[in-house]
C-alpha cells in the first residue's frame, strides 16, 4: 500500500511538474501609469485588442517613456507595452478599464470596447515589422489572458476601427494566430 501511494506520488509530481515546466513564464515589468484609464471593481472582458505603437516626437522610436509621455498628452494608455526585445511591460491592472480602443466597434456592432478589452501595444514603427522577440512574448500574453478570461475576440486595432487605424503595422496577422494554436 505504501508503494502504491509513493507511485502515485510520484506520478502526481512528474505531472504538474511538466505542466508547470510547459507554461511560458511571462518576465512582466510593472511600469504603471496613472493616468489613461478609470478604475473598475468587476468587469468581463472578453476582448484582445492588438496594437502598434512608437515615438514620434524625436529621439529613440522605441523609448517606452517617450512614448508614455505621448500617451499622457492624449490621455490615453494600454493594459501591456511590449518592447523591442521581448519585454512586457504592465501599465495598467487588467481589472481597470485602459483608454486604448478609441471610437470602435465589434464585427458584431456592439461599442464600449474599452470596457470589456484588454489592449497590448507593440513598439513598432510604420517602417519595420515586429520582432520575433516581440511575437514570442505576445503570443505567450494572449494565452496567459485568454486561460483566465473567456476571450470572444482576438481583433487589431484596425478591425475596430477600420479607415480610422491601420495597427499593428507590417504585422503577419495569419501567422500569429497560427502561434496561438501551438
Amino acid at each position: 500500500m505504501e508503494r502504491i501511494k509513493l507511485i502515485v506520488a510520484a506520478l502526481t509530481f512528474a505531472l504538474c511538474s511538466s505542466y508547470f515546466y510547459a507554461q511560458p513564464k511571462l518576465n512582466l515589468v510593472d511600469k504603471t501609469l496613472n493616468f489613461g484609464f478609470r478604475s473598475a471593481q468587476k468587469r468581463t472582458i472578453d476582448v484582445l485588442i492588438i496594437h502598434s505603437t512608437f515615438n514620434t516626437s524625436g529621439g529613440d522610436y522605441y523609448d517606452l517613456n517617450l512614448v508614455i509621455k505621448q500617451f499622457k498628452k492624449y490621455y490615453v494608455s494600454a493594459h501591456y507595452a511590449i518592447g523591442r526585445n521581448g519585454e512586457i511591460y504592465r501599465l495598467v491592472a487588467e481589472k481597470n478599464i485602459a483608454f486604448h480602443a478609441g471610437n470602435s466597434s465589434l464585427p458584431d456592432g456592439t461599442t464600449g470596447i474599452n470596457k470589456r478589452s484588454i489592449g497590448i501595444e507593440l513598439l513598432n514603427s510604420f517602417d519595420d515589422s515586429p520582432s520575433e522577440n516581440q511575437l514570442i512574448s505576445l503570443t505567450n500574453l494572449v494565452k496567459d489572458i485568454a486561460k483566465r478570461e473567456d476571450i470572444k475576440y482576438i481583433l487589431r486595432h484596425s478591425d475596430i476601427a477600420p479607415g480610422r487605424k491601420t495597427d499593428p503595422w507590417n504585422f503577419d496577422w495569419e501567422g500569429f494566430l497560427q502561434r496561438l494554436k501551438q
